[in-house]
């Protein structure tokens, strides 16, 4: 599987997911910074990985939306490469219409870092082969713009069409219907606020997180 990781200014997890991706896929992915204009040829997987990018300014993931990188990454996309945006990622995605919806001020207005109970809502997709639906995994969450929302027309065609992939178990940051994690229509894009590189070998505590990097390598090759 080869794989890319964008790094834009004030990320802070694009280190977490490079060493993730290469211990997985036994070489480690480009390291593309957001200024760039392409991205490398062949390319299996792209990494929106969390932090801060642009220091949340304005919204969170807004600024970094506009980075010249995310055209090719938009266009990678559509043509169904497979994106991963997590956290600030998930933010991104949001801001650039490749996913639906948007990260809003956690309710409380309050950081949440912690572990949290998630159900896996899909396990029909490149990312969750390797759950089983109805499943709950741990994984920790670090954020303060993690309140999923959307109109209520969105909301129920992401359920109609299974589109909501992980789900809290229980209240975390005010989500709509407690979402965490959503895909794209054609099923290759996934944004979610938890951080599964966090939690994807045994130093970590626990290894929830690691399946997901399993089933990539497996179905990505």
């Amino acid at each position: 599987m080869k794989s890319a990781v964008i790094v834009f200014p004030g990320s802070n997890c694009d280190r977490d997911i490079q060493v993730a991706l290469r211990d997985f896929s036994g070489h480690g992915p480009a390291m593309v910074w957001h200024r760039d204009t392409e991205l490398p040829e062949g390319i299996d997987l792209i990494a929106l990985p969390g932090g801060f990018s642009y220091g949340d300014y304005l919204r969170a993931g807004a600024m970094a939306a506009r980075s010249p990188i995310m055209q090719a990454v938009k266009d990678a996309a559509g043509r169904g490469v497979s994106v991963l945006g997590i956290c600030n990622g998930f933010q991104i995605l949001t801001e650039t219409g490749i996913l639906p919806g948007a990260l809003m001020r956690n309710a409380g207005l309050s950081y949440v870092c912690r572990e949290v109970n998630l159900k896996v809502e899909n396990s029909q997709t490149a990312f969750t082969s390797r759950y089983q639906a109805g499943e709950e995994i741990v994984i920790p969450v670090a954020h303060h713009d993690g309140n999923y929302t959307a109109d209520e027309a969105t909301l129920d065609r992401l359920e109609g069409e299974g589109r909501v992939v992980f789900r809290y178990n229980g209240e975390v940051n005010g989500a709509a219907r407690n979402i965490a994690g959503i895909i794209n229509e054609a099923g290759n894009v996934l944004g979610m606020m938890p951080h599964p590189e966090r939690m994807s070998e045994p130093a970590h505590g626990r290894t929830d997180g690691r399946r997901m990097f399993e089933g990539l390598v497996e179905a990505l090759g």
